[in-house]
């Protein structure tokens, strides 16, 4: 049956719900065998750009000119770094956080998905810009936040001035929330990537659930609840460790 023009995606001037009933795909530029869910990116005020790249066995995804965070959602992709100088496979929950200007090849061994974030590089005079890293969340020690044990947080990049972003999983055992809503200069991008419940978006309550993209912009007003019988679980991007006063990237 047609949907007769319903849908869960949303926009606003501070915020965006993208549902798989909406996605459009694309090819970029450096992909073979391989297509993008683009979620966002500066043509709607944001700062960075995220996707979602799908391979087929065999596809790839080339170089870019800013720093890139690649984590795979499913399937197994090879990272080479350097024309072949250094090659890991990375499969489900595996990452890589690839600085500005390094020559690099994401290659499927198989049919995968993988979340792409890229951004140019915000340097600071004091501090060195970060190296390559390549490595799994399930290395990653849990915290709970604010002392929740039911919301626990992954921080999948070191909290160090060198890195200008910062890429987190959070897990939400059944019926926990977020302790308050949260205002911030900050701008989120996020992947929700297993179970479900209701986020708060400005003014507005929107149902959420696996495979959901969701755009936050500065100061808009947010908020998230886990409802079901699984854990909520999301991949989620801000930007990190920069003055305002700094303006926007190059």
């Amino acid at each position: 049956m047609h949907n007769l023009g319903r849908t869960r995606s949303a926009q606003q001037p501070n915020h965006l719900l993208l549902t798989p009933d909406t996605f459009v795909r694309t090819t970029l530029p450096g992909m073979n065998a391989c297509s993008a869910i683009l979620h966002v990116n500066p043509a709607l005020g944001a700062r960075f750009t995220e996707y979602t790249a799908e391979f087929e066995a065999g596809g790839e995804l080339g170089s870019t000119t800013g720093q890139r965070f690649v984590y795979v959602i499913d399937g197994n992709v090879k990272l080479q770094v350097n024309r072949k100088e250094k090659e890991k496979d990375l499969s489900a929950r595996g990452y890589a956080y690839l600085p500005e200007g390094l020559p690099h090849r994401v290659i499927a061994n198989t049919v995968s998905r993988v979340a792409v974030v890229e951004k140019p590089y915000q340097a600071l005079d004091s501090v060195e810009p970060p190296k390559l890293i390549v490595s799994s969340e399930d290395a990653v020690a849990s915290h709970p936040l604010n002392d929740d044990p039911d919301l626990q947080v992954k921080c999948l990049l070191p909290d160090d001035m060198s890195f200008d972003f910062a890429v987190n999983t959070m897990v939400y055992q059944p019926g926990a929330a977020l302790s308050m809503v949260e205002m911030h200069v900050m701008e989120h991008g996020l992947i929700m990537l297993e179970g479900g419940g209701i986020y708060r978006l400005g003014d507005s309550w929107y149902p959420v659930t696996a495979g959901d993209f969701i755009w936050m912009g500065p100061w808009c007003p947010q908020w998230f609840g886990a409802i079901g019988k699984v854990p909520a679980k999301y991949l989620i991007y801000k930007d990190w460790n920069r003055h305002p006063f700094a303006g926007p990237q190059r």
